[in-house]
């Protein structure tokens, strides 16, 4: 996740599945990211609740979108 922090990302498509790392941890989830820098595609994830309750709200026609990660007080958010 830090090698995205404050760029220009589109993301294409999301995941979330139970994590592995993080069961006691926030809400359980792990979100992973379909994202593409510079027309190179990556797969990304984070427990960060905040990402997962926002990118649940975007509705299946607003893919791709494109945003900035950003970190504040060790949280992840969109921008």
């Amino acid at each position: 996740m830090s090698k995205v922090l404050g760029k220009d990302i589109i993301v294409h498509a999301f995941k979330l599945e139970p994590s592995k790392h993080f069961k006691d941890k926030g809400n359980g989830l792990c979100l992973y990211l379909q994202i593409s820098i510079n027309n190179e595609k990556h797969i990304i994830f984070t427990s960060a609740v905040g990402m997962i309750e926002a990118i649940q709200q975007i509705p299946k026609d607003g893919f791709p979108f494109t945003t900035i990660i950003k970190e504040e007080d060790e949280r992840y958010y969109f921008t």
